[in-house]
């Protein structure tokens, strides 16, 4: 078929959208306000925690949840280096040293006993990931945080709407954090959400994110000198109109989820998704396809570029993050996280959105089978 650009992602936006931020922008009050209030009390709600702060991106709101928890200089906080969204960046900005442990193999979540290996007597607090919408295993992490009695913080940045044991994703950190910039389900420009249960955490965190204008004189609060990272009301505004219809948002997606999996499914050598025993519901972030062992990264990237030649906006989904410059000079080196590097070489990230057809999906794995024979590796790939 003919294309045009089929972006990696198309926000699902629709008129009531559009006109939510019309309204604001027609009001008194751009900047963080009312809406941005109610946005919270909404999310909080449906997430089932106590409180949700609205912040202006993921990294600042794992950067103020690590120093709302007296994470600093000094501080080891063990994590992953596999992900599409960088949170884990907070870590360094924060002034700890990020500990990267390995992944699992077919979640590509961090791998709890590879992680309790990583713990020292500096470890401070476990930041276990989502990745690309597939929860951790959160029961044994929390085991893990309370016999090391560390903070369990959870990134679900990639993950809204998934379900582990019965519960969303969101649930399990002592504090968890969701984004809402694109590739995501949820989408209001830029923008996250940090939701707990502890009042002590979220009133410290409501104090190192902002100042509102009547507070300015006060004594009290004039002793935390804030980021000022709070979320605008036009972007609130859109992420409240979103939030209000999650439901239907993600099973749209779900409609060309299954499309991908009907199509991949007639390849020959290729694996249906991988989804652990107690995940109940994995919304997907990104719809990525894992290269066969015969692949290298170099011939990856041919066929991400022959993907791009048919204007299909493909990627890699993770550069991780031990391999990359800042965390080499660190220390790290290639060879450290063998699991994470293997997957991360031959992961693929496909066009995924709810505006897809199925006559798109055809094309896109389609073309994906005939770049990996081009590349003389046949149709030797799984997900």
């Amino acid at each position: 078929m003919k294309t045009t650009l089929l972006p990696l992602n198309d926000p699902d936006l629709t008129q009531a959208d559009l006109d939510a931020v019309m309204d604001i922008m027609q009001s008194q009050c751009l900047s963080m306000g009312a809406v941005v209030d109610a946005f919270e009390e909404e999310f909080a709600r449906y997430s089932g925690r106590k409180h949700a702060i609205a912040v202006s991106s993921g990294t600042i709101g794992m950067l103020l949840i690590l120093r709302a928890l007296g994470i600093g200089p000094g501080d080891e906080v063990v994590t992953s280096s596999y992900s599409f969204r960088e949170a884990t960046h907070a870590i360094a900005l924060a002034g700890a040293r990020p500990v990267f442990a390995d992944i699992d193999y077919w979640a590509g979540t961090l791998d709890p006993e590879k992680a309790r290996k990583a713990l020292t007597e500096k470890t401070r607090a476990i930041v276990a990931s989502n990745t690309n919408g597939h929860p951790a295993p959160w029961a044994a992490f929390r085991a893990l945080a309370a016999e090391a009695n560390v903070a369990l913080i959870e990134d679900s940045t990639e993950a809204i709407g998934s379900v582990y044991q019965g519960k969303l994703v969101g649930s399990f950190g002592d504090c968890s954090l969701f984004d809402f910039s694109q590739p995501g389900a949820l989408i209001c420009g830029e923008g996250g959400m940090i939701v707990t249960d502890s009042d002590d955490t979220a009133a410290t965190l409501r104090r190192l994110r902002s100042r509102k204008i009547d507070e300015r004189s006060s004594v009290v609060l004039g002793g935390w000198p804030p980021l000022q990272a709070g979320l605008s009301d036009m972007a609130a505004a859109l992420g409240l109109s979103q939030l209000r219809r999650i439901e239907l948002l993600l099973a749209r997606r779900k409609r060309v989820e299954r499309w991908f999996l009907e199509y991949v499914r007639s390849f020959e050598g290729i694996k249906d998704p991988y989804i652990a025993p107690d995940v109940e519901q994995c919304h997907w972030f990104l719809y990525v396809v894992h290269l066969g062992t015969r692949f290298t990264r170099s011939s990856r990237d041919a066929i991400v570029e022959d993907l791009r030649q048919e204007k299909l906006g493909a990627c890699g989904y993770a550069n991780p993050l031990h391999l990359q410059r800042y965390y080499f000079d660190l220390g790290y080196r290639r060879g450290d996280l063998f699991v994470t590097e293997k997957v991360a070489e031959r992961a693929v990230a496909l066009p995924f959105h709810a505006h897809l057809t199925e006559e798109q999906v055809a094309f896109i794995v389609g073309t994906m089978k005939d770049a990996s024979i081009n590349i003389g590796a046949g149709t030797a790939i799984y997900l």
